[in-house]
């Protein structure tokens, strides 16, 4: 399983990719915001430190395929090595991705909640689909079954090359789970990713060789 960063913070962006860690990042308009910068000019500038995926979401004021479309083509021609345009799972989304993919710019469906979601995106033309873990368990639905359902479901089929992007990733464990549920790539903050860097007894370890170092060598 792979790794992508899910934020619109450049340091963060940064300090994963410096870990070698990270082989893509996922956007949303909402992480940008929260950034308060440019959109153009935040994908170009994420473009510019990781060598991978990136996606970017078009408008979610805009539910129109014409719209999601026109939006689609100006955000991959932003850097079209690494542009992913991201497109929500709705009637409107799934004519935008096969138009999309039709002129060969890749797409991720976002906003996946079932598999049946999963399987209309893929069959429309989607480079990637993302089921959202963490919202599920908040409504008491276990997020990972949807996960190994959809890896299970696009395993029956050969003609089926849509990655699963495993998203709305909340802590370490559900990294864990969505590596043996077969996703292709988990999008993590970087605080997941600084977790899982994580363990006491590493720490204990740590601290016990400094110790025993600086009772013979001193500092």
């Amino acid at each position: 399983m792979r790794f992508f960063i899910d934020t619109a913070n450049l340091e963060e962006i940064q300090k994963a990719n410096d870990m070698g860690v990270i082989s893509g990042v996922t956007t949303n308009p909402s992480l940008i915001a929260k950034e308060g910068r440019d959109y153009a000019e935040t994908l170009k500038a994420i473009a510019a430190i990781v060598d991978g995926p990136i996606s970017g979401e078009v408008k979610a004021t805009t539910q129109d395929a014409a719209g999601m479309i026109a939006e689609g083509r100006a955000i991959y021609a932003l850097d079209p090595a690494h542009m992913v345009v991201k497109i929500p799972m709705t009637i409107e989304g799934l004519k935008a991705i096969k138009a999309l993919a039709a002129e060969g710019i890749p797409t991720n469906c976002t906003l996946i909640f079932s598999a049946n979601q999963a399987l209309l995106a893929a069959r429309a033309g989607a480079a990637y689909v993302s089921p959202f873990l963490g919202r599920l368990d908040d409504i008491s639905q276990p997020g990972i079954e949807l996960v190994s359902t959809i890896a299970a479901m696009f395993a029956n089929y050969t003609d089926l090359h849509t990655e699963i992007i495993a998203a709305s990733v909340r802590n370490p464990i559900h990294v864990t789970d969505c590596a043996l549920a077969g996703a292709d790539i988990a999008t993590v903050p970087y605080k997941v990713i600084e977790q899982m860097t994580r363990h006491p007894l590493t720490d204990a370890g740590i601290e016990k060789f400094r110790a025993d170092y600086l009772k013979v060598f001193g500092e």
